[in-house]
């Protein structure tokens, strides 16, 4: 039980911005960017380019540099075995990736863990989460994405996320095919049963990234970001006296060939859950709704009323539950198409009681 509440804690802390709830105004950007790994050679710039209006990863050259063993945490009387790796594919963007382990697991399925921007790898480092999240024998890789947290050290104070949006997002996604590719060439790793779990701009990520690459069969997203013009009109992320500059033409036509709006109905997974939460900071509902009709027909779609909802629903220590139930097992995935009614939830709101600690715990009724 101990473990299970460090791990909603900090789970909930990481969906403070995705909810809108107490605790949001952490959706800052970032001036303490933390540690760099530790020196690993440069990558060479002379062979580099990226194209940042796709996310497929044929039309970019990278460094061929492997990623570098930074640390090696094995804590005694855990069930995991923890790796930091100093990745260098670009100049000026070193960045962590962790691979974590269960122990004594041969070739474990594999899940891609992103949270949202501006979320850093927190917990990734967190011994509780780490020991929930291999639990049943899953390996869980996580890094953070382009353009936050640690990566972005090397850039200029006026850069974030949502200004270099066109490289966040197409580089993070090429990230997650080299991260594959990574993975493949290790031998330790079950690379026929691998998912992604992406909260917020994450799961805009999972997205672009399971539009491209057949390799991540199951894909869970929360509350993933996306139609741009709806997002860049009302998400509070972006603040009042700086929105202008979002929604300029010539900014969201740059976006717009990374829209998940249009990539959605390409993924290329075999199971896809997509979950929203209404009314919050992060997400515009106009813009769930549109994701929400984007989404493929073999899709489950869960629709909550508000955080509250979300959290009686979907406690932080079973995140990742629903995709290793499509990984269970090592079977070979297939698509099945469901009637509507059968795939799309919805969960109504919750109010806060009078007299009761935030998150409240109740039965929220379920209407197919």
């Amino acid at each position: 039980m101990k473990v299970r509440v460090t791990i909603t804690i900090q789970f909930c802390f990481s969906l403070f911005c995705l909810l809108g709830l107490p605790g949001s105004a952490i959706c800052q950007r970032p001036t303490d960017v933390g540690q760099l790994s530790p020196s690993v050679p440069s990558a060479t710039s002379k062979a580099f380019h990226e194209d940042w209006s796709t996310p497929v990863l044929d039309r970019s050259t990278f460094s061929t540099d492997l990623p570098a063993l930074a640390e090696t945490d094995d804590v005694p009387k855990t069930g995991f075995i923890r790796q930091r790796y100093a990745v260098n594919w670009r100049p000026q963007d070193l960045f962590d990736l962790y691979v974590i382990r269960p122990r004594g697991v041969a070739k474990p399925p594999v899940i891609l863990t992103l949270y949202s921007f501006p979320d850093d790898t927190d917990n990734f480092k967190n011994n509780a989460w780490c020991e929930e999240a291999v639990s049943r024998g899953y390996a869980v890789v996580g890094f953070v994405s382009a353009v936050t947290g640690h990566r972005a050290r090397f850039r200029l104070a006026k850069e974030w996320f949502l200004s270099e949006m066109k490289e966040s997002l197409a580089s993070t996604a090429h990230d997650v095919q080299l991260i594959l590719d990574y993975l493949a060439r290790r031998g330790d790793l079950d690379m026929k049963h691998v998912g992604m779990f992406g909260v917020g701009s994450g799961g805009t990520v999972a997205i672009l990234a399971s539009a491209v690459d057949a390799r991540l069969v199951a894909v869970d997203l929360l509350g993933p970001w996306g139609d741009w013009p709806t997002w860049m009109a009302e998400s509070k992320i972006i603040k009042e006296d700086e929105r202008q500059a979002f929604l300029k033409k010539e900014f969201l036509e740059g976006v717009a060939p990374l829209d998940p709006v249009v990539w959605l109905p390409k993924s290329q997974a075999k199971a896809l859950r997509l979950q929203d939460v209404r009314h919050n900071v992060s997400i515009p509902d106009g813009a769930q709704e549109k994701m929400e009709a984007a989404a493929p027909e073999f899709a489950v779609v869960n629709e909550y009323g508000n955080g509250r909802a979300f959290l009686t629903m979907q406690p932080g220590f079973a995140a990742l539950d629903w995709i290793k139930d499509q990984l269970k097992e090592r079977k070979a995935l297939k698509r099945v198409t469901v009637e509507k009614s059968e795939r799309i939830h919805f969960y109504p709101a919750i109010e806060k009681p009078t007299e009761a600690k935030w998150p409240n715990a109740g039965v929220a009724s379920t209407n197919n």
